[in-house]
């Protein structure tokens, strides 16, 4: 792998970004990014992505329990369509994100976070979440313990 990678996890209101280590080894949140437009949030996640010297986004695909697409999937479907045009550079993957929230919430309970402290950053640690997931699954493809 080369470059970093990010993770996008997309709400309507704010995107959760987390970065890989250099080595694609350990997910990390990064940033919590508002929602505006796709112009204005392309431009923060280019800057993002200079700044860590990433070249792949694995977003988030919000599927249901029973692994089914719905509304929030395609939603989030849609928004990469207007978002990678804008982002030449980067290659985008999506990922299962399924209680990624959930176990990012447990993990900032968990840790004594506070209620209004986990809004700022619940989203950025769960694409942490299913960034780390997608990491070891591509060691594990990869024959890497």
């Amino acid at each position: 792998m080369t470059g970093r990678v990010l993770a996008l996890d997309v709400g309507t209101r704010r995107l959760g970004v987390a970065v890989s280590d250099p080595t694609g080894t350990v997910a990390s949140p990064l940033a919590t990014v508002p929602r505006r437009t796709p112009a204005e949030d392309a431009t923060a996640l280019a800057a993002l992505a200079a700044e860590q010297d990433a070249t792949t986004v694995v977003a988030g695909l919000p599927v249901t329990l029973a692994g089914k697409e719905g509304p929030a999937a395609r939603a989030v479907r849609a928004y990469l369509e207007e978002l990678r045009p804008l982002l030449p550079g980067l290659r985008f993957e999506l990922v299962d994100e399924r209680l990624s929230t959930v176990a990012a919430e447990r993990a900032l309970v968990g840790g004594g976070v506070r209620r209004r402290d986990r809004r700022q950053v619940v989203d950025q640690v769960a694409a942490s979440v299913f960034l780390q997931t997608w990491l070891d699954r591509r060691a594990g493809e990869a024959g890497q313990p």
